[in-house]
């Protein structure tokens, strides 16, 4: 059994001052500089080493592979637990060692977040992490990141909606949600979509007053809406196969009708721990390990 190890979350920095984290950080060299100096002459030889050593000679060395994933992302990962924490768990067991988590809030793009959890670091100075999950394989945003290398696709997103049958029998067009109260996060696509679909048509229908789609669902389970809009992971994950509803994606045109696929990101120099990690990731869809782990988390597994 694979021990999981959780650094120090994203908010830890957001509640110190800059003197605080400046305080930490020489607290901590000052005992780093103790230990390296009672450290024996061979371990002094072994980091000398390892400073030329590759990415994936450094995470073996090390015994321990820093995973970087979002808080706050269900069903992926919530409060230490979901999808992504077992796929951190089964990845670094493919490379044969420990799983160590770095948990972080979403920056206000992207890139922000590759270059803070991947390629750079923050400037507080936690991460960069060895390999950041959920990370969108999109072609404009692998172009535009030449610092990082986007690979290993294990999740395809969509926005859909959900609706409770016996309401909503058919939905063929927009005209079929007339009158019916929606479910939806304002600030995400889902609810972009929603507000803007014909011209605002919808507005006066919708709720848009919580946090993600999962919340939405929620309220369709509920009673409290006939329908809720979201991303596919959310809505499959807390409905869970119920017969009362069908998901569907979104009649609007403007909605992305393939979605986006979803997989991990390293720095552009860590070649061959992509290469480990793709192929740790091939073993877990051919063992059937990857549907068991999404499976978990509610949600059907299928090839990206």
């Amino acid at each position: 059994m694979s021990l999981l190890i959780v650094q120090a979350p994203s908010e830890a920095p957001n509640q110190e001052s800059p003197a605080m984290n400046r305080r930490r950080f020489l607290q901590q060299g000052s005992a780093l500089a103790l230990a390296l100096g009672a450290a024996t002459s061979t371990s002094r030889a072994l980091a000398q080493a390892a400073d030329g050593a590759s990415a994936l000679e450094k995470v073996r060395a090390r015994g321990r592979l820093i995973v970087g994933i979002y808080n706050d992302l269900p069903p992926f990962h919530t409060e230490g637990k979901g999808i992504e924490i077992e796929l951190a768990k089964a990845l670094a067991s493919g490379l044969g060692v420990q799983p160590s988590v770095l948990p972080f809030a979403a920056g206000e793009n992207m890139s922000d977040d590759l270059r803070n959890m991947v390629w750079r670091g923050h400037y507080l100075g936690w991460g960069p992490a060895d390999v950041l999950l959920h990370v969108p394989v999109d072609r404009p945003l692998i172009d535009a990141s030449p610092q990082v290398e986007i690979f290993g696709p294990y999740w395809r997103e969509r926005v859909v909606i959900a609706r409770d049958l016996s309401v909503v029998p058919k939905l063929d067009s927009l005209d079929d949600l007339r009158n019916r109260r929606i479910a939806v996060p304002g600030l995400s696509l889902a609810g972009w979509l929603m507000i803007g679909a014909e011209n605002g048509r919808l507005r006066e229908q919708l709720l848009t007053d919580m946090g993600n789609g999962v919340d939405a669902a929620l309220m369709l389970r509920k009673g409290e809406v006939p329908v809720a809009a979201g991303l596919r992971s959310e809505l499959e994950s807390t409905l869970r196969d119920d017969p009362r509803y069908a998901i569907t994606p979104l009649p609007i045109p403007r909605a992305p009708r393939d979605g986006w696929a979803v997989g991990m990101a390293v720095k552009r120099s860590s070649g061959d721990l992509a290469r480990a990690l793709q192929s740790s990731l091939n073993e877990l869809a051919e063992q059937g390990r990857l549907r068991e782990i999404f499976a978990g988390g509610g949600l059907a597994w299928q090839k990206v």
